[in-house]
């Protein structure tokens, strides 16, 4: 089995492969991670890179709740790559390494207050399946979604 830095998909000229230390600049852009935190992840294949023509044009961050259950954190892609496929060529990607790796859901969650992102997770195929109140700043919820990695799984 090839390491985590090692697997690529390419999508319509996109290539989507697992973050690699020099990566941590881009990947740490939104200001979630601490340095620390940022090489973790990436040391431990939880982040995903987009490139076009080897140049990152997004990211994806994920993890495992409770050590085991795989949840999306945060997909990003740069202003003027979107709407071109960029993030379904992440999702894609990942599904794909999760399903191998034995998971039957990703999960995923927005603020109650982002319309357009609980949209986008629509779009792709995730289902809402929870939501929880007060979470965030200003007392505003998250909404939940998980969607199906397998023709087998229920939504």
């Amino acid at each position: 089995m090839s390491s985590p830095s090692e697997k690529t998909e390419k999508n319509d000229e996109v290539t989507v492969r697992f973050a690699m230390l020099d990566d941590l600049g881009f990947i740490s852009q939104d200001g979630y991670l601490t340095p620390s935190a940022a090489v973790r992840k990436t040391e431990q294949g939880e982040v995903v890179v987009a490139e076009r023509g080897g140049t990152p044009i997004g990211y994806a961050r994920f993890e495992y709740l409770w050590s085991q259950v795989p949840y999306l954190t945060i997909i990003r892609v740069i202003p003027a790559q979107r709407k071109k496929g960029v993030a379904r060529a992440m999702l894609a990607f990942l599904e794909e390494h999760l399903s191998g790796l034995g998971h039957v859901y990703l999960y995923s969650s927005s603020q109650a207050d982002e319309p357009e992102p609980q949209a986008w997770h629509r779009h792709v195929g995730f289902v809402e399946c929870g939501f929880l109140a007060g979470i965030n700043n200003g007392g505003v919820g998250e909404v939940f979604f998980r969607k199906p990695l397998t023709p087998f799984a229920q939504g």
